[in-house]
C-alpha cells in the first residue's frame, strides 16, 4: 500500500458498503463489518451492484448511503444531512425530533415517504401498501449500516409508487465473536437524550443481533415534546453457505406531543410559539418476518419473505383549523371534548423470488421471476368524542364512533425481469410486472348514507419496462430506462367528510411511467452521476366541484388530470490528499425540477378552475447541497450548506395565503448550514458533534392540507447534538 493512501479500518457491528460490489451473494452470507475510510476517497455513497441477491439493479439510478461513515445527525434524523449526496431528495420538516422520515423525489409527495415503496431488509413496512401507503414504522436510524435507494425505473421488481424503492438495511451480528456490544448515545438541544444499545455474535450455526433503543426530546417549539423506544432481535441459522433461514421482529413506538399549526403573523412573530396543548399522536407498529434464502446451486437462488406489519395509529386532538383556539369553553368553564382517531394495521404480505443465471453466447445473463401476494385489512375509527382532559388519553365519552369502516385488500403480483448480457460492456434489461387485486371498503359514517359507502375498486395492471447499462470503459457508465408504474387510490380520497361530498364510483388508480438516462463513474480525483428524467403521472386524485338534481353544490372526489415533471439530477465529488495525513473532500447535489400539470381542473369555492400549467405541489425547482470535509489523522470536520427553492402548498398556485389559517399560499425557499465534526480516539471509541441550521433561519418546508394540520409548521432553529459511540 502506498504511504499517500493512509487507511483507517475499523471492526464494528455491520458490513461496509465498500465491499458491497463483492457481495452477489449478500442476502445469503453476510460480511462481518469492515469500515475503510481513506483520506483519498470517502465513499459514503455507491451504485447498487447490477446484481445483488435475487434483484436486478442494472441499468437503474440508484444510490447506496453508509451510515457507518455518514456525517449526518441520525439521532434526530435530519434528512437532509442524511440524503444530502442523493440529488432531488425534497425533506419535510415538520419535527426536528426525527419521529418520521418524510422525503420524496422527482416533484412527488413527502408526506411519510408514501411515494416509495419502504423496506427493511426487503420486507415491506409501508403500513397499507393499498389504502395508507405511509411508513408510519420508524426505526432508529443507529440500527441501520445503509439506506438503498432506487427510483422509480425498478417498479417493476418490487411493486407500485411512482417514487421506487427505499430500503434500509440493518447491521448485523459479527460472525467472528460470539458476543459484541455496541453503546451509540447523544445528548442535544431541547434536552435531547438518547441511547442505543446492542448486542451480536454468532454461537455454532446461529447468528444474532438485539437492539433496544430509547429517545427523549423537547421540541424547538412551546408544548412539543417526544418519548420514542424500538427493539428489534434477529436470529439466522445458517447451516451451511447455500441455505440460511432469518427470524426477524421489529418494533417502534413513539408518542408526540404536537404544538399545533401557524398562520403567517404568527409565524413572523414568533415561530416558537404553539397554538395546541393538548394533542398527541402516537403510531406503536410491529413488523415480524421470515426470510429464508437458498443457493440451490450455482446458477439459481430462490428467496422467500413472509411478513407483516401490525399495530396501531393513534391520535388525539382538538381538530380545527389555527384560527380556533384550545381554550376553557366559558359556558362548561372547561376545555372542549378533543377528537380521537385510531387506524389498526393488518398488513401481510408473501414474496417468492428466483434469479437464474445461464449463458447466452459467451455471457452470463439473468433471470429473475417471482410472486408477490398482499393482504390487507385496515380499520380506521375516526372521529371519537374523546375527552376533555389535558393528558394523552384515547377514551371515548361516547362510545360511537363518527366513521368506523375496513377497506379490505387482497392483491396478488407476477414479475419477470431478464439482464441480457450482450457483450462485456453492454447489458439490457427487460421485464413485465402483472398486478391483479380488489380493494373493498366497508362500515358505517354517522353523517353518510349507508347504502354509499360500500366502495370496490379493482388493481389490473400491465407493467412493462427496459433499461440499459454500456460501460464503454473502466470508470465510465452510460445508463438509462424505462417503466411503468401506478399508485393505489389512498383511503383518505374514498371517505367523504361531510354529506355534501361525494366520491366517483368510476375513481381509478394513478398511473404513469418513470424515463430516465444518465452516466456515472470516475476520473481521478473526480465522482459523478448524472441523470435527466421523465416522470408521467396521470389519474391524480383531487376534488372538483358539482350541482346536483336539487341544485345543491357538492364536492366531488375524483381523478382530476395529469401531470408531468422533467429535470436533471446532478452529483459531483471531488477527493484530494493534502500532504500524507490530511485530505479534503468537496460535493454537489443538485436537482432542476420543472413539475407541471398538463391537463387537470380543480375545485375552487364552487366553480372548477383549470390548472394546466401550474406547478405540481411541494415540488421545488431547484434542490442543491453542496459540502466540504477535511480530514486530518483521525480527525474530520465538514460543512454542509442546503437551498431549497419556494414551492407552492395547492395546486391552484396561490401565493397570498388566507390570514386566518395559512393553510395555502407560497412556501418561502430557504438556505441552511450545518456544520459537523467527529474523532475516532480508537476502533472502540468515537465522539461525533452535529450543529444544524447554524444561523438560525426561521424557516418551513411545508403547508400541509391534512395531518396534522393545515397551516405552517416551522422546522428547528439552531441546535446541536454530541454523540458518543462505544463497541466492545
Amino acid at each position: 500500500m502506498k504511504r499517500s493512501i493512509s487507511l483507517l479500518v475499523v471492526i464494528g457491528l455491520g458490513s461496509a458498503a465498500a465491499a458491497q460490489e463483492k457481495q452477489d451473494t449478500l442476502q445469503y452470507r453476510p460480511i462481518d463489518s469492515v469500515v475503510v475510510m481513506s483520506f483519498m476517497r470517502q465513499n459514503n455513497i455507491t451504485p447498487l451492484p447490477a446484481t445483488q441477491g435475487t434483484f436486478l439493479f442494472g441499468g437503474k439510478k440508484s444510490e447506496v448511503i453508509s451510515l457507518l461513515q455518514i456525517p449526518a445527525d441520525i439521532t434526530n434524523k435530519t434528512g437532509r444531512q442524511v440524503f444530502a449526496k442523493v440529488p432531488g431528495v425534497f425533506v419535510y420538516d415538520m419535527d426536528g425530533a426525527g419521529n418520521q422520515v418524510n422525503i420524496a423525489a422527482r416533484g412527488l409527495d413527502p408526506h411519510r415517504g408514501w411515494e416509495f415503496n419502504i423496506r427493511k431488509d426487503g420486507v415491506v413496512t409501508n403500513s397499507d401498501m393499498y389504502g395508507y401507503p405511509a411508513s408510519h414504522y420508524s426505526m432508529p436510524l443507529e440500527s441501520i449500516e445503509r439506506i438503498e435507494l432506487v427510483r422509480g425505473t425498478g417498479s417493476l421488481q418490487y411493486g407500485a409508487q411512482f417514487g421506487g424503492m427505499l430500503n434500509y438495511v440493518s447491521k448485523q451480528g459479527d460472525s467472528t465473536r460470539r458476543f459484541s456490544f455496541e453503546n451509540i448515545s447523544s445528548v442535544g438541544s431541547y434536552n435531547l437524550l438518547s441511547t442505543y444499545n446492542a448486542v451480536g455474535g454468532k454461537v455454532g450455526k446461529f447468528r444474532y443481533y438485539g437492539y433496544i433503543y430509547r429517545k427523549s426530546r423537547d421540541g424547538y417549539r412551546d408544548n412539543e415534546h417526544t418519548d420514542s423506544e424500538a427493539e428489534g432481535l434477529s436470529v439466522v441459522y445458517e447451516p451451511n453457505s447455500r441455505f440460511n433461514v432469518k427470524i426477524d421482529w421489529a418494533r417502534s413506538k413513539y408518542k408526540y406531543r404536537i404544538p399545533g399549526a401557524l398562520n403567517d403573523s404568527m409565524f413572523a412573530a414568533n415561530p416558537r410559539q404553539a397554538t395546541r396543548s393538548r394533542n398527541f399522536f402516537s403510531p406503536d407498529i410491529h413488523v415480524p418476518s421470515i426470510t429464508l434464502n437458498w443457493k440451490v446451486a450455482g446458477q439459481t437462488k430462490i428467496s422467500l419473505v413472509t411478513s407483516a406489519v401490525l399495530g396501531r395509529r393513534n391520535s388525539v386532538m382538538w381538530d380545527k383549523p389555527t384560527n380556533v383556539m384550545d381554550t376553557i369553553n366559558a359556558s362548561t368553564l372547561n376545555y372542549n371534548n378533543r377528537q380521537v382517531d385510531i387506524d389498526r394495521f393488518n398488513s401481510y404480505t408473501t414474496e417468492l423470488r428466483v434469479a437464474q443465471d445461464y449463458r447466452l453466447g459467451k455471457q452470463t445473463s439473468t433471470l429473475v421471476t417471482g410472486v408477490q401476494y398482499m393482504n390487507n385489512d385496515l380499520h380506521r375509527t375516526q372521529q371519537g368524542k374523546g375527552t376533555i382532559g389535558t393528558e394523552y388519553d384515547l377514551s371515548l365519552v361516547d362510545p360511537v364512533w363518527g366513521r368506523d369502516v375496513h377497506l379490505k385488500t387482497s392483491n396478488i403480483a407476477l414479475f419477470a425481469e431478464n439482464s441480457f448480457r450482450l457483450t462485456d460492456k453492454l447489458s439490457v434489461n427487460a421485464g413485465a410486472r402483472v398486478e391483479v387485486g380488489e380493494t373493498k371498503m366497508s362500515g358505517t359514517i354517522v353523517y353518510y348514507p349507508t347504502d354509499q359507502i360500500p366502495v370496490s375498486m379493482e388493481h389490473n395492471f400491465p407493467l412493462l419496462g427496459v433499461s440499459f447499462s454500456y460501460k464503454p470503459k473502466d470508470g465510465l457508465e452510460l445508463y438509462g430506462g424505462y417503466s411503468q408504474a401506478y399508485h393505489p387510490m389512498l383511503f383518505k380520497d374514498l371517505i367523504p367528510t361531510s354529506t355534501f361530498e361525494r366520491v366517483d364510483p368510476d375513481i381509478s388508480d394513478a398511473k404513469g411511467y418513470n424515463a430516465e438516462i444518465g452516466t456515472r463513474g470516475s476520473f481521478r480525483s473526480i465522482r459523478w452521476d448524472i441523470t435527466g428524467f421523465l416522470l408521467g403521472y396521470d389519474n391524480r386524485f383531487g376534488t372538483l366541484s358539482g350541482i346536483d338534481a336539487s341544485n345543491q353544490f357538492y364536492t366531488y372526489r375524483t381523478n382530476i388530470g395529469n401531470s408531468l415533471t422533467k429535470g436533471l439530477e446532478v452529483f459531483v465529488q471531488g477527493d484530494w490528499l493534502l500532504g500524507k495525513k490530511a485530505g479534503i473532500s468537496v460535493f454537489t447535489s443538485t436537482a432542476f425540477t420543472e413539475a407541471r400539470y398538463t391537463d387537470a381542473s380543480v375545485k375552487s369555492g364552487n366553480a372548477n378552475i383549470d390548472i394546466r400549467g401550474n406547478r405540481v405541489e411541494s415540488s421545488p425547482s431547484l434542490i442543491t447541497r453542496n459540502g466540504v470535509s477535511l480530514r486530518y489523522r483521525k480527525f474530520v470536520i465538514g460543512a454542509l450548506y442546503s437551498y431549497t427553492a419556494r414551492t407552492y402548498a395547492d395546486a391552484l398556485n396561490t401565493i397570498v395565503p388566507p390570514a386566518a389559517t395559512g393553510a395555502t399560499g407560497m412556501v418561502p425557499s430557504y438556505g441552511l448550514l450545518d456544520l459537523n465534526a467527529s474523532f475516532r480516539f480508537t476502533s472502540s471509541l468515537e465522539v461525533r458533534l452535529n450543529v444544524g441550521n447554524v444561523t438560525d433561519m426561521d424557516y418551513f418546508t411545508k403547508r400541509p392540507t391534512f395531518y396534522p394540520g393545515p397551516g405552517i409548521w416551522p422546522s428547528d432553529g439552531r441546535n446541536g447534538t454530541m454523540t458518543l459511540v462505544v463497541r466492545l
